[in-house]
């Protein structure tokens, strides 16, 4: 029956009629079997008339002292009421009935309800050496709880969707013998994946862009973000197949669907260093760029500028 009313199940509402018909049905067997058993005293003739009682052999009452008349052997024994069973049987349907309906509402939700994931494992990485060269640097756990928040899939535009994962690491730059800060953090949705991270260079974001025209980046465009020199861009991912089964490697690195990314200068005054923030998906399609710009908005203010 809650099924039938909450799903709209035609099969769970047919099954509960029947249920509830086969209990009606055997109320009221029980219910004439009990008749029946009453009525069968005090006992009948073949004739069809009652035995006379005073035919009946009546015992003798014997006085003793200190105690009362004992019963006879043909006292009738008190019958159960059948309609009082019948209310019972009925309310313990109802009860077990008010259970199930009152039941996801009243107890506590079990751990079946799959819940966002945590940036913090509880374990704390030991900061790179350069990191404490850098001023003001922002950590990857520092990142990743600015990134992971609770209306990030509402700005996605998949506002059902809740992270599958949640990570931050405090890197440093590839290629710069770890003398440059990178922390990075990411937050994985069904739909779409969310990386930022911030590199703590000297390049300006005019350098930035000048550097673009000899990369595979498309789609460039400039732009302020908070009073500071921005611009969206877009690349292809790596796409990488692991062979977990043995019996050789995985396959050759492929190109994957396109990234969108904005950069934002780290200050507005723009002395060098910048911030990523890349959004990508399996299958290729990618939000408007206003989506990024939403997010650099709430995550910018996080990240400490960069002092001169």
């Amino acid at each position: 029956m809650y099924l039938a009313v909450s799903d709209h199940d035609r099969v769970a509402a047919g099954l509960s009629v029947v249920f509830l018909v086969f209990t009606a049905v055997r109320v009221h067997v029980v219910v004439r079997a009990l008749r029946a058993r009453r009525n069968s005293s005090p006992a009948v003739a073949a004739g069809g008339a009652a035995v006379d009682a005073a035919a009946q052999p009546q015992p003798q009452a014997q006085a003793q002292a200190g105690a009362g008349p004992r019963p006879g052997p043909n006292t009738l024994e008190k019958e159960p009421n059948a309609w009082g069973q019948a209310f019972a049987a009925v309310a313990v349907f109802g009860a077990l009935a008010a259970a199930v309906w009152l039941g996801p509402s009243v107890m506590p939700s079990g751990d079946s309800t799959p819940q966002p994931a945590s940036c913090s494992d509880g374990e704390h990485e030991e900061l790179p050496k350069t990191y404490k060269k850098t001023p003001r640097p922002v950590t990857g756990e520092e990142l990743c709880e600015a990134l992971n928040r609770p209306d990030l899939a509402k700005l996605l535009g998949t506002p059902g969707e809740i992270a599958t994962a949640a990570s931050g690491s405090s890197n440093t730059a590839p290629l710069t013998d770890g003398k440059v800060a990178q922390p990075e953090a990411e937050v994985t949705f069904d739909t779409y994946s969310v990386n930022v991270s911030a590199t703590y260079n000297k390049l300006t974001t005019d350098q930035y862009v000048k550097l673009m025209k000899y990369g595979n980046e498309i789609d460039v465009r400039t732009l302020k973000v908070l009073g500071r020199p921005a611009v969206f861009a877009s690349d292809h991912t790596m796409k990488i197949e692991i062979n977990l089964g043995g019996g050789g490697s995985g396959g050759p690195v492929e190109q994957g669907p396109l990234a969108r990314t904005l950069t934002v200068a780290l200050d507005r005054q723009d002395h060098g260093g910048y911030c990523d923030i890349t959004v990508w998906s399996k299958s290729g399609a990618l939000p408007n760029d206003s989506v990024l710009l939403d997010i650099a908005e709430k995550v910018l203010p996080t990240i400490p500028e960069r002092p001169v």
